[in-house]
């Protein structure tokens, strides 16, 4: 069985404070994107059952493979039901550190995977408590909707927001972000994100009441990814932001942009919604 794992935007983040159990609270907005990886599951009846095997491909992934969200999604897996061995082909193509994602994507993807393919017939909230087990946005690619989220990423509502007619631009500026060294250097915000304002105003409202938490310290690090951002309303973009806790940057245009020369090396996915 294969699936194409797609990546997310965030629409604001706002981190609004620092919780008892070590994580932060965050207000965000999860846009889906049809950037995607590809995610090959098939049936290993020689292997042992409750055994993995994965390969991958593309964008080169640090770390272990036992560290990979694909291989601890299986495992969480089959600690709950026991599971069948299986063969996994994983082609990278959403970059790792870069606020888009990926590796979230590819754990829920494989819990889905696993749950049609073993006619498991799991529900949707038996599967969001694993997701969470991997990640805090984990559970918003179980089903990915546009969607307001709190807490850790993990309390989701559906937002009335609509990207239709525009044009989104992806940058990758070539550098990931630690997640950890972002949020111990973030700045806390006053208040958490307008959702009102955002579900009832144009995306040309955003502009100043919109924000990322993160670009601060982004930007000090990386002088690269505020300059696309630059670039990006120079060039029209109707909004631009830093998605997650970085790296990579996006913006919206109403009509299709010219690129300037300066930062087309960067760009990795071009999308009309």
């Amino acid at each position: 069985m294969i699936v194409f794992p797609i990546a997310k935007i965030n629409l604001g983040l706002c981190v609004t404070n620092r919780r008892d159990d070590g994580y932060h609270n965050i207000e965000t907005l999860f846009y889906p994107l049809g950037f995607s990886d590809i995610l090959e599951v098939l049936p290993n009846r020689n292997n042992a059952s409750g055994t993995i095997s994965i390969q991958l491909s593309g964008i080169k992934v640090d770390g272990p493979q036992d560290t990979n969200l694909v291989v601890r999604a299986y495992k969480l897996l089959n600690e709950l039901v026991g599971l069948p061995a299986v063969d996994v082909y994983l082609h990278k193509i959403i970059p790792t550190g870069s606020g888009l994602g990926g590796g979230s994507s590819d754990g829920a993807s494989i819990l889905l995977i696993l749950n049609k393919l073993f006619d498991l017939n799991l529900s949707y909230c038996e599967l969001f408590s694993l997701a969470i087990k991997l990640g805090s946005d984990c559970p918003f690619f179980l089903d990915p909707i546009p969607s307001f989220a709190r807490g850790r990423g993990e309390e989701l509502n559906l937002a009335e927001v609509s990207l239709k007619g525009l044009t989104i631009c992806l940058f990758y500026p070539g550098t990931g972000i630690s997640t950890a060294a972002a949020y111990k250097h973030v700045h806390l915000a006053s208040q958490g994100l307008p959702f009102n304002q955002m579900e009832s105003l144009p995306v040309e409202g955003w502009k100043e009441i919109v924000i990322n938490s993160f670009e601060e310290y982004a930007f000090e690090q990386h002088p690269v990814i505020g300059n696309i951002k630059s670039e990006l309303y120079r060039s029209g973009a109707i909004y631009s932001s830093m998605t997650g806790s970085g790296s990579a940057v996006y913006g919206l245009f109403n009509t299709e942009p010219e690129i300037p020369k300066e930062i087309s090396d960067y760009l990795i996915w071009k999308e009309t919604f």
